[in-house]
């Protein structure tokens, strides 16, 4: 919850969008109104805060608010693998980042 709290206001933050429209079902790109460039920003301000690696094909696998969140979550060790990730997806996130729970 505190992970999705402070995507949420990083997005709020650093581009604008209002809080209301981050939703958990929020399209990244359509709903909440990012480019693609502004969606991998938000992936390497994730990626430094945290101390976690994202793999090539991220923005395949992701496409919700909430799905961001939960697979940063995973990566960082605090949730279980999101069902929504492919079996490829999961072998590339894992090499990359040990900390990724079952």
């Amino acid at each position: 919850m505190h992970l999705f709290r402070w995507i949420v206001k990083l997005i709020r933050d650093e581009y604008g969008v209002e809080e209301a429209v981050l939703t958990r079902t929020a399209v990244l790109e359509t709903d909440i109104g990012l480019s693609i460039d502004q969606v991998e920003r938000v992936l390497e301000f994730i990626a430094d805060a945290f101390a976690i690696r994202f793999p090539g094909g991220t923005l395949d696998e992701v496409v919700r608010l909430e799905e961001l969140c939960l697979l940063a979550s995973w990566l960082k060790g605090l949730y279980k693998r999101p069902a929504f990730i492919g079996d490829q997806y999961e072998a590339s996130c894992r090499a990359l980042n040990p900390t990724a729970s079952v």
